[in-house]
């Protein structure tokens, strides 16, 4: 490992700064862009054990907004494409719409999941599914997702960072 990783991810986790990196790093990787929130909460809790909860809601509530902007992109980009082509919908939005409708919300649950939880809040903004509901239940599955995880990680690397 570099020399400079270790007292930058030091000066990262200090509790004026890490919460709100990891505030911002979990609601960037919940959008599109492809990044993952985890090594930032990892790195502050592993450097600040007693960080562990404020860090784990902090990064759910960043994640969840994030989440919640991407179901507007969605809702959005919906929109921009009734008045670029009317009301059609397609064959594929139409099996989307059948599978998400009969979940609902619910469905947002899975935000949480690689790959496809971020563009499934999206999914759930293009089908106008109720905002509110999505948000509570993306804040469920992330929530989940963080303590799970971190826990996990925390198992799994036991020892101290330096």
């Amino acid at each position: 490992m570099p020399t400079w990783f270790t007292p930058f991810m030091q000066w990262l986790a200090l509790p004026e700064v890490g919460l709100s990196t990891v505030f911002v790093v979990a609601f960037v990787s919940a959008t599109l862009l492809p990044m993952g929130s985890e090594p930032a909460v990892f790195g502050l809790i592993k450097l600040n054990p007693e960080l562990f909860w404020p860090a784990i809601l902090v990064a759910t509530a960043g994640n969840t907004l994030g989440g919640a902007v991407s179901w507007a992109m969605g809702l959005g980009a919906h929109k921009a494409v009734d008045r670029a082509r009317g009301s059609e919908r397609s064959a594929g939005e139409l099996r989307a719409l059948a599978w998400l409708r009969r979940f609902g919300p619910k469905a947002c649950l899975l935000s949480w999941l690689p790959v496809v939880g971020d563009p499934l809040c999206a999914v759930a903004g293009w089908l106008r599914l109720p905002f509110w509901p999505c948000v509570a239940y993306m804040a469920v599955g992330k929530l989940g997702r963080y303590v799970v995880m971190t826990s996990g990680l925390l198992w799994a690397f036991p020892g101290g960072i330096g």
